[in-house]
């Protein structure tokens, strides 16, 4: 089969696919499939790689599609890379537009890792976190569609990860507080400190896709219903899983470049920024700490854990030496 009839078949194939998720999407969006967690459907943790990983990538809007096939085919030429999987979380998007998404996204990789668009039944947020079966690697790495990575940070962070495959890894931290006014759990940021690793680039064991996803019981089941409810907090919910399941919190590794185009801090950008959750700065930051309000009483407790510091992937010479009229890092 040529390289065309290859490529339209995938596309034909990616086509009928989405038609028919979009077709079952009536199911209720706060359930997760029971064939999903089957054990059946799960490969066996043996057959899962351990010297490469998956990257999972989060789309929903139509206006940074450029970036979006630019951000997954960076992931594909890595070597270190099984593959990418697009999950598409607007099911209001034509199945035309998804067609040609499909195309461009399969015939743009640049390394051995394929491409895949996976359209969702609903916009839950909760579907990012789906023991999906074609997920061959021990590590997941989840990220969104608009954060650039450069390839140096992305292989540091895995390596990290080998060496501490239960914790979660990000680039990306904030806190959770405790108001002692209002007597209410924030949302916020520390500048010495961190409890929380955000899915804008967040490494982990695929393990926990299927604990998120099918594990937890009632409690679980009913946290999953407030991430859909609130439409946001997913990967604050992870935190909080991982973070109980470890009584440790997450790892920041330092970034040589890391590009946050959907940042609303960023003055240029106005077509990214006003797209994500996170453009409604201050709605955005209660919402999330009603959030960690609403997984404390569920869970019953508090399980984050602080961490302190980041590693970095080269360590360089801290001493000042004067040389000229000023006082520079020594090693310059």
């Amino acid at each position: 089969m040529g390289a065309y009839a290859y490529a339209f078949a995938i596309v034909v194939c990616l086509c009928l696919s989405s038609a028919f998720s979009l077709r079952i999407g009536t199911l209720d969006p706060n359930t997760i499939p029971s064939s999903v967690c089957h054990p059946s459907n799960q490969p066996h943790p043996r057959t899962l790689r351990f010297d490469q990983f998956t990257v999972l990538i989060n789309g929903y809007s139509e206006s940074r599609l450029p970036l979006l096939q630019s951000i997954a085919a960076a992931y594909s030429a890595s070597p270190l890379v099984a593959s990418v999987l697009v999950l598409w979380g607007n099911p209001s998007t034509p199945t035309q537009n998804l067609s040609q998404l499909a195309h461009n996204l399969s015939v743009s990789s640049m390394g051995s890792a394929t491409i895949s668009l996976i359209p969702q039944a609903s916009s839950s947020l909760n579907a990012r976190f789906l023991p999906r079966p074609s997920i061959s690697t021990r590590a997941v790495l989840v990220c969104d569609d608009d954060v650039e990575v450069d390839p140096k940070t992305v292989e540091f962070a895995f390596r990290m990860w080998m060496g501490r495959p239960d914790r979660l890894i990000g680039i990306f931290v904030r806190s959770h507080d405790m108001d002692l006014t209002r007597k209410e759990w924030i949302y916020t940021v520390h500048p010495n400190k961190y409890s929380i690793v955000l899915t804008k680039f967040m490494m982990m064991k695929r393990e926990y896709l299927v604990k998120y996803s099918c594990g937890g019981g009632a409690p679980m089941g009913e946290m999953r219903r407030i991430v859909d409810e609130m439409r946001n907090c997913e990967d604050i919910l992870m935190n909080f899983m991982v973070a109980e399941e470890t009584n440790a919190g997450p790892i920041m590794v330092g970034a040589e470049k890391a590009r946050d185009w959907g940042d609303p801090r960023n003055e240029d950008e106005k077509g990214f920024r006003d797209v994500g959750l996170s453009s409604r700065k201050g709605e955005h930051r209660k919402r999330r700490g009603d959030c960690i309000t609403k997984f404390h009483r569920a869970f019953g407790k508090m399980p984050l854990r602080y961490s302190y510091g980041k590693l970095v992937s080269s360590v360089g010479e801290q001493g000042l030496c004067k040389k000229g009229a000023n006082l520079v890092p020594c090693d310059h």
